[in-house]
């Protein structure tokens, strides 16, 4: 169940009410509530993780500090594909800064944007592990390696046209 009428609604409290039921009610479950949040959401709606503290009686500023802590929670709307570059050493050498221009321009965002019409998040990481395919994006769960500066326009090309 997904709230979608507002920020003080009765949804907010029974979706709070169901994810605590679902997870647990104790402070050790604050990485799981968190996570279960956001995979309904995308990211953390500041009223739904408020009203899951006050459900499971954990203190707000606790979730909020696990949350602010670990890089995967997001506190806004993520857009349909993340799109994830590659920074690391190999993918540097090979042309990541290249990549993340292109993909700035093509979609008119920079690093930690998400697009008006909600199709593309874009971040840049620390390094995706596939050193020996630099330079690599991951849009998803799907990495595209060896990219050229022609490769990745082909690939958003193909998201923006429902062929990925």
């Amino acid at each position: 169940m997904t709230c979608n009428c507002g920020s003080d609604c009765a949804c907010r409290a029974n979706e709070a009410r169901e994810i605590v039921v679902k997870i647990g009610r104790e402070g050790e479950y604050a990485i799981p509530l968190l996570q279960e949040i956001q995979r309904r959401h995308s990211y953390l709606p500041k009223e739904l993780v408020e009203a899951v503290a006050a459900e499971a009686d954990i203190p707000v500023s606790a979730l909020y500090g696990v949350a602010t802590f670990y890089s995967q929670f997001r506190f806004k709307p993520q857009g349909k594909h993340l799109i994830r570059v590659c920074r690391g050493t190999a993918c540097h050498v090979a042309g990541s800064d290249i990549i993340s221009a292109l993909i700035a321009q093509e979609l008119g965002i920079e690093e930690g944007g998400t697009t008006p019409d909600m199709l593309f998040s874009f971040e840049k990481v620390a390094c995706l592990g596939c050193c020996a395919l630099a330079p690599v994006v991951m849009i998803g769960e799907k990495i595209y390696a060896k990219l050229t500066s022609s490769k990745i326009k082909a690939v958003i090309k193909d998201y923006k046209n429902g062929k990925a």
